[in-house]
């Protein structure tokens, strides 16, 4: 069935967990549903597969928790398999892609698409350009699972708050402490999180404290 425009979901802000598939999943799928519990608002599944996995067997899997509250689920690059499984919502970049009009034509339905943008406004002005959904800013702080993401300055984040309507997220190293801290210098509009939710004791409290942060 073709997905009509008023069926794609859409992304304003809030807690965004990014899932490691590499996890096992009788430790990953409890803690998705603890941190679901908790009010994650969007998933994405990133692209740190391990060898031979079936990897719409696992987007199912997270699919069937992320449906019953209306979140939004993103495989992190592959977005040819949206053209695979209705289960995926839309795809994050890690990049500008090559043509970007070539990949709506090729999945042929609405869905969402963001972008990691690590400090160069450009991406920024790219994202507004193209019409994207959301854009995160890697890294804010170090962060050992942001490894391959600069430092962002705050004051980017700023800048590109002037720049455009569309949401903006942080992520790299935020806790909800130092997201607190943060809020109250700039503006923005969620907080995207691996480790802080799949290594936490207890996922379900922990997006709270980081909703709590946010909306304060």
């Amino acid at each position: 069935m073709e997905m009509t425009e008023a069926q794609k979901k859409t992304i304003s802000g809030g807690i965004y967990l990014v899932i490691d598939p590499s996890m096992a999943l009788n430790v990953l799928l409890p803690k998705l549903d603890a941190a679901i519990a908790g009010g994650v608002q969007v998933v994405q599944i990133w692209n740190n597969w391990p060898d031979e996995s079936n990897k719409l067997l696992l987007v199912t899997a997270i699919a069937e928790r992320c449906k019953p509250r209306a979140i939004p689920l993103l495989i992190n690059e592959e977005w040819h398999l949206l053209t695979e499984t209705t289960d995926l919502d839309g795809v994050h970049f890690d990049s500008e892609p090559a043509d970007i009009l070539s990949i709506k034509k090729s999945v042929n339905r609405p869905i969402i698409m963001g972008i990691t943008c690590s400090g160069d406004l450009d991406t920024v002005r790219w994202a507004d350009e193209n019409e994207l959904d959301y854009i995160s800013f890697c890294s804010m702080f170090p962060s050992a699972s942001a490894g391959s993401c600069d430092l962002v300055m705050p004051e980017t984040v700023q800048t590109a708050k002037n720049l455009t309507q569309i949401p903006l997220f942080v992520s790299g190293g935020i806790t909800p402490q130092n997201a607190l801290i943060l809020k109250q210098q700039i503006p923005f509009d969620g907080i995207a999180v691996i480790s802080g939710l799949l290594n936490a004791d207890d996922p379900k409290t922990q997006a709270q404290a980081y909703l709590t942060a946010l909306n304060s």
